[in-house]
């Protein structure tokens, strides 16, 4: 490992900041001696301010229509191919009332920008889990939204909120989207969701197409700026019917060591283990809890409708009832000597 690299590791450890020309420096530097380095660091701060907790969030993937039409995702409108469903509500409910039993203490509601979840419908529809589970936090991914709309949702009882802003380069979201999709709108998203309140998540797809380490180091300085309460990568994977199919996956080793990064960079960040991570290797998830991570999210999906929910191709534990995904993630964050909790898992910021 470089002198350069270390120096660059023990800056970012201590003062939590590298300019845009050390995080492209950082990024082109991975080593096997340095992901080692980074990784044994990231754990150390990781546990100081989490011990050796994971946080588990219950996944309701509730539908698969959009609106949207990027250029990476396999529920894109214009993907024909795909089997398109809605759960209703008391189909949602349902998922949180096996996930709660199995003693998940957080939901996220994810899906595509579906127009038929208008704030009424789906504020009652998080004032019914707020009042079913008052002890629970509601985490929403339904996408972009006005400040009026997430601030309804935020007063109905919503207190996170996942937005990935996919890439912090405008040049490079252009490339990833379609042109009535605004790089700058998915920026006023993600601050009005912080001047509301929320805990807010954002993200990128690790080798996405036309990625650079110059992209990334716009990403890895956006996400210090921003600071998030929780960051969500992983690897970007192609879908064989999406126009971006046979671009090359994502690395895991790059994965991880973004990861280590980040961690270092934000000590008391909510860092995912991601399912992508997870589908590119068998100990995927494993390996990013030990480069420095400390959130999974098992599937409270009903097992029927999993498969549908396709962002990318060969995606795991679709077969798996919610209460066999969460024995199987004990049992592998046991064996690396971690282990899943029932906490909230809310973000620590001191």
């Amino acid at each position: 490992m470089s002198r350069d690299i270390t120096a660059l590791i023990d800056k970012l450890e201590l003062q939590h900041t590298l300019s845009l020309e050390e995080y492209a420096a950082l990024v082109q530097g991975r080593t096997p001696d340095a992901m080692r380095d980074i990784a044994a660091r990231a754990q150390h701060i990781r546990r100081d301010v989490y011990g050796t907790a994971v946080y588990v969030r219950g996944l309701i993937e509730f539908t698969n229509l959009c609106k949207n039409n990027c250029l990476y995702c396999g529920i894109r409108r214009s993907n024909h191919h795909c089997d398109r469903y809605r759960l209703t509500t008391d189909e949602i409910l349902a998922c949180c009332a096996s996930g709660y039993e199995l003693g998940f203490r957080t939901f996220v509601l994810q899906g595509g920008e579906d127009g038929y979840w208008s704030d009424e419908i789906l504020c009652r529809l998080v004032m019914q889990i707020r009042t079913l589970y008052p002890d629970c936090a509601i985490t929403l991914s339904v996408g972009e939204r006005s400040r009026e709309s997430y601030q309804r949702l935020y007063e109905a009882g919503a207190s996170r909120y996942l937005l990935r802003h996919e890439t912090a380069d405008k040049a490079h979201y252009e490339k990833l989207h379609p042109a009535e999709m605004s790089f700058d709108n998915r920026m006023r998203c993600l601050q009005d969701l912080k001047e509301i309140g929320y805990q807010v998540g954002c993200g990128f797809m690790v080798g996405s197409p036309w990625q650079t380490p110059e992209t990334l180091a716009e990403d890895l300085k956006f996400i210090e700026e921003f600071s998030p309460d929780m960051c969500g990568i992983g690897p970007f994977i192609p879908h064989k019917d999406t126009p971006l199919g046979d671009h090359p996956a994502g690395t895991l080793d790059e994965t991880l060591w973004l990861l280590s990064i980040i961690r270092l960079m934000l000590p008391h960040v909510l860092l995912p283990a991601t399912t992508a991570l997870g589908t590119i290797h068998p100990k995927g998830r494993e390996m990013g809890i030990l480069a420095g991570a400390n959130v999974v999210m098992p599937n409270l999906s009903p097992v029927s409708v999993r498969k549908k929910y396709e962002l990318y191709d060969n995606k795991i534990c679709t077969g798996d009832e919610a209460a066999e995904c969460r024995a199987c993630l004990a049992g592998r964050m046991k064996s690396i000597g971690y282990e899943l909790t029932t906490d909230r898992g809310d973000v620590r910021r001191n």
